[in-house]
């Protein structure tokens, strides 16, 4: 059964592209904006971890972090991060265990799917995006939902 909005976000613990291993439970005590996204350096998944990028600051002061969860390797995510500048974590999912468990499967039964998780200080979802083709909706989403939590 796919997370939902008022559900309290699993933990998890996966492998990050600097080496460390990252637990949801690192970030208690800060927002989390958690995206799923289906291949390292493909088009879609490249406009939307740099729309990401490109508001990082917004939610940096909106005491957010952003996490980003695929399947790619650690290399691969080492890649990606250096080639766009992506000054956050990105997460290895292998066997897409974590997807599975946040219910962020296949979109058309085919590709992983691209779905964003807002969780609060606390450790509930406040939102769920789900869109395979609306990139940067998974930013504006996010954003407007951190002013929404920060009232």
């Amino acid at each position: 059964m796919p997370i939902k909005v008022k559900d309290t976000a699993p933990n998890f613990t996966l492998p990050a592209q600097n080496g460390s291993t990252i637990s949801l439970q690192d970030f208690r005590g800060k927002n989390v904006v958690l995206y799923f996204y289906p291949k390292d350096d493909t088009p879609g998944c490249t406009a939307e971890s740099c729309a990401f990028r490109d508001q990082y600051e917004v939610f940096k002061s909106a005491g957010a972090e952003v996490v980003g969860v695929s399947s790619d390797s650690i290399e691969s995510h080492q890649q990606f991060a250096a080639k766009y500048n992506l000054p956050f974590t990105l997460l290895t999912d292998k066997g897409d265990q974590v997807r599975k468990l946040y219910g962020a499967t296949a979109a058309f039964g085919l590709f992983p799917g691209r779905v964003t998780y807002v969780i609060d200080q606390q450790g509930v979802v406040q939102y769920v995006f789900n869109s395979m083709f609306n990139f940067k909706g998974h930013v504006e989403e996010a954003l407007k939902t951190l002013q929404q939590i920060a009232k």
